[in-house]
């Protein structure tokens, strides 16, 4: 089987996991929209995007640098885990005992008077996160990735089944008389506190299986491997704040930066709230990107001593363009009736129209990942902290220049704005120093057409039903019809069972 067919099926496998894990998660959006007010959907957006922020500080890119240590700089991979896991734990205890002493500023700061308790439990949620990092890492650089799919999933299983017995389950029962008010501590006025205990609890539950399936560690620091590892880790940890500072800064400061009754009948916080549940419907789009990096980052290093590795990063990417580009016009034109099914409440519509930008954005995120392999191959990360500071500094001043004027739409901008940047910057790099044959007019030109024919399906509408079902959608189909016009050659050498790639 080639090296592409190779990563194609992994990529599969850790699809599917994501797509059926994260599915029965985005599923959840239903039940928060339905039971819960969307002063606490604005809560729940803005807290997890902090989560999001300080999850990056956690872990400060130290999965990456575990993949780079583990297969190319001739170090036991056993001493390396070691090494690692014992530098997160450490790290985590101390972060975490930080945030935890700082719960009572933050909810303050935020607008969560006398609500400390949220910040504790994030601060326990993040060391969970992180010391999980790590052993989820080894499992994917050895290629383990059912038992990868199957903590994934068991996880988020747990995580929904607390939510639904919080959120629905006990309000039923109190309301039919089964149980009371206050049982085991029951409270009705609750809202984002059961989605944090949910999280909390079920990350908490599943850290004795996977240290057991990736292997328990010795703890152990050892100057000799963690030194170099964190000269390498240590730029990662910038490109990761500037990454996820595009991806939930917006979220974390909308509510903070839209001007009070922007939005008639709707205070800053429910606005967010709104902004928020919108964000969530690209997230078919994060799936496959997640997907995608689950099983593309071993695989690059992997690859990366052979010479023919430049030729076969820029066949990957083409595909992803493909495929994506293909995905944003299918989720795009199809929003009419996929934004209503899931965001239940009235109000929440307005933001549909900002998911297809969203979904670009997503895109171009993915787009990056594929052109950063450059400086990680060749120990260059110092320019990530460059490329992604920039691209960070692009996403605030969006945020803060057309949130107040564009709502919703200015949120959605700074998305599309920063990874565009990032994208540029590391493109213009890496083919100084790491060049690599990419397919780019083409890929370009696929970027912008698909983004084309996303907004054209997303606002044409057809009185009949069916009729507006079939035109929308056929503009998928026809994407694909001209991808296959132009593609004959790449799609019978990945069909071809005896041609390498």
């Amino acid at each position: 089987m080639s090296n592409f067919k190779k990563l194609a099926g992994q990529t599969a496998v850790y699809g599917l996991s994501s797509i059926l894990g994260r599915s029965i998660n985005f599923l959840m959006i239903i039940v928060y929209t339905e039971y819960l007010s969307k002063e606490t959907m604005g809560s729940f957006t803005s807290i997890y995007a902090l989560i999001g922020f300080l999850n990056i500080v956690f872990t400060y890119g130290m999965e990456t640098t575990f993949f780079r240590y583990s297969t190319g700089k001739n170090l036991d991979s056993n001493r390396v885990y070691n090494n690692t896991q014992s530098l997160l734990v450490s790290t985590s205890l101390i972060l975490g005992t930080g945030l935890f002493l700082l719960a009572p500023w933050l909810a303050e700061s935020m607008d969560y008077p006398g609500q400390a308790y949220l910040f504790r439990w994030t601060a326990l949620i993040l060391c969970f996160d992180s010391i999980l990092a790590i052993p989820f890492a080894k499992l994917r650089l050895e290629n383990k990735a059912l038992i990868f799919a199957g903590a994934k999933i068991i996880n988020i299983l747990l995580n929904v089944f607390f939510n639904l017995l919080l959120i629905v389950g006990f309000p039923y029962l109190i309301a039919n008389g089964i149980i009371t008010e206050g049982f085991l501590g029951y409270r009705s006025d609750w809202g984002v506190e059961y989605i944090l205990l949910s999280n909390l609890l079920a990350n908490g539950l599943i850290i004795p299986f996977v240290w057991w399936k990736a292997g328990f560690f010795r703890f152990q620091l050892e100057g000799t491997i963690l030194n170099p590892m964190w000269a390498y880790s240590f730029p990662l940890l910038f490109m990761g704040l500037a990454g996820v500072t595009n991806e939930l800064l917006s979220r974390l400061l909308f509510e903070y930066v839209l001007p009070p009754n922007f939005y008639a009948g709707l205070s800053a916080r429910e606005a967010g709230g709104v902004f928020g549940a919108n964000f969530k419907l690209a997230i078919l789009m994060n799936l496959v990107i997640q997907a995608f990096k689950y099983a593309a980052e071993p695989f690059f290093f992997k690859q990366s001593a052979d010479k023919n590795s430049p030729v076969l990063y820029a066949k990957v990417m083409h595909a992803f363009v493909l495929f994506c580009s293909t995905l944003m016009i299918a989720i795009s034109v199809n929003l009419y009736w996929i934004g209503p099914l899931f965001l239940r409440k009235p109000g929440y519509a307005e933001g549909l129209f900002i998911v297809p930008i969203l979904l670009m954005g997503y895109l171009l995120l993915g787009v990056y990942f594929n052109l950063s392999i450059w400086f990680k191959i060749t120990d260059q990360t110092k320019y990530s902290f460059w490329i992604t500071l920039i691209g960070a500094v692009i996403s605030i001043l969006v945020i803060v220049s057309c949130v107040p004027s564009l709502g919703y739409l200015g949120g959605a901008l700074s998305t599309i704005s920063c990874y565009f940047a990032m994208c540029v910057l590391c493109y213009i790099y890496g083919q100084k120093y790491y060049p690599i044959p990419y397919k780019t007019a083409k890929d370009v030109t696929y970027l912008i057409l698909a983004f084309g024919l996303s907004y054209l399906g997303f606002y044409l509408e057809i009185e009949n039903a069916a009729l507006n079902f079939l035109v929308k959608n056929s503009l998928v189909l026809i994407f694909l019809v001209m991808i296959y016009g132009s593609e004959k050659e790449l799609i019978h050498s990945v069909l071809s069972k005896n041609k390498k790639i």
